[in-house]
C-alpha cells in the first residue's frame, strides 16, 4: 500500500515538474513547496530525485528540438551543420558561469537557500522584475537564434547563476537574460531550453553520485521511480513546451509575473502566518 502511495505522488510530482520546469515559475521551488505538504521520504533521496527527473525534461527538448539541435542531420546543408556547431558551443559558453557556482556552491544552496521563505520571496521578487520587464521591454534586436552572440550567451548564462537559488527560475532568470540582451520572447524561450540540456544533466549526474556515495546504491523501488518521475516528466514536459512556445509567439511573460507573487504570498501566509 505504501508503495502505491509512492507511485502515485511520483506520478504528481512528475506532472508538476513537467510543467513548471519550462514556465519561468521556479520547478524546484514547486517541487520543494509540495514535498512540504506531502513528503516523499527519506529526504534525501527526495533531494536526489527532485532534480534527476529533470532529465526527462531535457529529453522532451532533445525530441521537440532534434533537427535543429542536431549538427550531424544529412538533411542540413554544409552551412547549416555549421550554424550548428556554433550553437552548441554558444551554449558552452552560456553554461560555464552556472556549472562553476553551482558546483561550487551545491551544498550551501542545498542546506540554508532552500527554505520556504527563501522561495516565497524569490518568487515575489522575480515576479516584479517579470511584470516590470514586460512594462518597459526593449527593443528586439535578435529574433532567431542564430543570431544569438557569444557574448549574449555568456550574459544569458550570468542570468542562469541567478536561479541557483531556489524559487527563482532556471527557464526564468535565462528568458529574463535574453529579454534583456534583445532576444525575441521566442528566442529567449528557445535559448533557455537548449541550456538546460548541459546544466540539468550535470545537476543530475552530480546529485546521483553524491547519493552514491553517501548511502549506496538505490533500491529497486527508488529507482523504480525514479524512473517514472522521469518518463512523467518527459511526456507532460512535451506538451508544456509546445504550449508556452505557442503563448509566447502573441503574449507576454506578464501572466508569469502575476503567477509568481499570488504564489509568493500564498507561501508566506501559509507556512509562516496560519
Amino acid at each position: 500500500m505504501t508503495f502505491l502511495y509512492n507511485i502515485i505522488q511520483t506520478i504528481i510530482l512528475g506532472i508538476v515538474q513537467g510543467i513548471t520546469e519550462w514556465l519561468p515559475i521556479s520547478s524546484t521551488g514547486h517541487l520543494i513547496l509540495f514535498s512540504s505538504i506531502w513528503p516523499l521520504e527519506p529526504a534525501a533521496y527526495f533531494e536526489v530525485f527532485k532534480v534527476v527527473i529533470q532529465f526527462g525534461s531535457i529529453l522532451a527538448v532533445l525530441v521537440l528540438y532534434a533537427s535543429t539541435l542536431n549538427p550531424f542531420d544529412k538533411r542540413k546543408s554544409a552551412r547549416k551543420r555549421r550554424q550548428t556547431l556554433q550553437l552548441w558551443s554558444k551554449v558552452i559558453v552560456g553554461v560555464i558561469p552556472a556549472a562553476i557556482i553551482g558546483f561550487l556552491l551545491d551544498d550551501i544552496i542545498e542546506g540554508y537557500l532552500s527554505a520556504k521563505f527563501v522561495i516565497a520571496v524569490a518568487l515575489i521578487a522575480y515576479g516584479i522584475i517579470f511584470i516590470m520587464v514586460e512594462k518597459h521591454p526593449k527593443t528586439v534586436t535578435i529574433d532567431k537564434i542564430d543570431e544569438v552572440g557569444y557574448l549574449s550567451a555568456l550574459k544569458i548564462g550570468f542570468f542562469q547563476c541567478l536561479a541557483l537559488i531556489p524559487g527563482t527560475s532556471r527557464s526564468g532568470t535565462t528568458i529574463l537574460g535574453g529579454l534583456y540582451c534583445g532576444c525575441s520572447r521566442t528566442v529567449a524561450s528557445e535559448f533557455s531550453f537548449f541550456l538546460a540540456i548541459p546544466v540539468m544533466f550535470g545537476a543530475s549526474l552530480l546529485k546521483v553520485v553524491k547519493y552514491v556515495i553517501h548511502f549506496g546504491f538505490f533500491s529497486f523501488g527508488q529507482l523504480f521511480l525514479l524512473i517514472l518521475g522521469t518518463f512523467v516528466a518527459f511526456i507532460v514536459s512535451l506538451f508544456a513546451i509546445r504550449a508556452l512556445m505557442g503563448y509566447v509567439k502573441s503574449h507576454s511573460f506578464t501572466i508569469f509575473g502575476w503567477y509568481r507573487i499570488i504564489l509568493g504570498v500564498f507561501v508566506i501566509i501559509f507556512f509562516y502566518l496560519i
